[in-house]
């Protein structure tokens, strides 16, 4: 007989409504290197942890194949087919006398003690975790059990709203994503479809918007990043609760980089026109700016922080050196300095 066979049980222990089994002293004949390497045996017998493993899933299967079909119907109760999160509700139990209701679900257990042949009364907020609930009669001339859904309220209440990234570069096609999850007061997630405004605004620019409908509670959506620099204002609205994230929208890689130069005894005084990027906007103090100038096979590079929107830099005035300007990986302008 294989290990994940049982084989004339000659005791058994119920411990919490589990009923564990221990099989005879012939049982399980696999080595020791087969069936009890790195495993543990309960007390009273040789019973491997796969073993114990393979049991138990063979009970709950068992137990699912029997206890399902019972669940289905209501007996002596009349249930509703579906109570909303945090709504009033009533069971009416059929008999006489006296028994006590219990309703299990998600988080959840209620225990009332009922009068068969009247109606039990749940009030407002008694039951208000989604899910499915079970509702089991005991005691008295009537028994019974059945089953119910507790479904979101209708009316949304919370927003989980994500926005990214918090900072990106101006006019990007796309850049911004949201995405918000629509809760109703007990934080049950609303999976019915439910319309999401989404809104962009910024103080130099249109206003995007976008309405999209929620999939299984959620709605997600992109936007495009404006053209001019600032903070942006991203809005998610249901119906009036509103949630909002703010989006800096930030200058891009520099446009149309140029240099101006000088002679200022012996050495050159360079100056970077104002940087702005393609759009116009000033791209912002403390933006490396690299000098390189070559001349008769050498080379020498300074790299200044633009402040105030211009970079400065002193160089030596070799005749015939080529001087350039960078930043990045965006090339400006070039001069050649005295004879050619």
């Amino acid at each position: 007989m294989g290990c994940g066979s049982v084989h004339r049980p000659r005791a058994v222990v119920r411990v919490v409504d589990f009923v564990y089994y221990f099989p005879s002293p012939g049982h399980c004949k696999a080595s020791q290197h087969q069936c009890a390497r790195g495993q543990r045996y309960i007390q009273f017998g040789r019973f491997p942890m796969k073993c114990r493993f393979r049991l138990l899933l063979g009970g709950l299967v068992f137990a699912t194949m029997h206890l399902a079909p019972a669940f289905a119907q209501s007996g002596g109760m009349s249930l509703p087919k579906t109570v909303e999160a945090g709504n009033a509700f009533s069971i009416q139990a059929t008999g006489s006398g006296k028994a006590v209701l219990y309703i299990v679900g998600p988080g959840q257990v209620l225990k009332r003690d009922v009068q068969l042949g009247e109606t039990t009364f749940f009030a407002a907020g008694d039951l208000h975790n989604a899910g499915h609930y079970l509702a089991v009669l005991v005691g008295g001339s009537s028994t019974g059990n059945g089953a119910f859904d507790v479904v979101p309220a209708k009316n949304p209440a919370n927003l989980s709203f994500l926005a990214k990234p918090s900072r990106l570069s101006v006019s990007l096609h796309d850049g911004i994503s949201g995405a918000v999850c629509v809760f109703d007061p007990y934080q049950n997630l609303i999976t019915a479809p439910t319309p999401v405004s989404f809104q962009l605004s910024g103080l130099s620019t249109a206003a995007q918007t976008r309405t999209v409908a929620t999939r299984n509670g959620c709605a997600w959506t992109e936007m495009d990043s404006a053209a001019k620099e600032g903070a942006a204002q991203f809005v998610a609205r249901v119906g009036s609760i509103s949630s909002t994230r703010v989006i800096q929208q930030v200058p891009g890689d520099p446009c149309g980089l140029r240099m101006s130069a000088r002679p200022s005894g012996q050495k050159i005084e360079l100056e970077t026109d104002p940087v702005r990027d393609c759009g116009g906007n000033a791209v912002p103090d403390g933006t490396v700016v690299t000098f390189t100038e070559l001349y008769d096979g050498s080379q020498t590079t300074v790299d200044v922080p633009l402040k105030r929107g211009v970079a400065r830099a002193e160089m030596p005035a070799y005749s015939g050196a080529r001087i350039s300007v960078a930043t990045g990986v965006v090339m400006g302008n070039e001069i050649r300095w005295g004879k050619q």
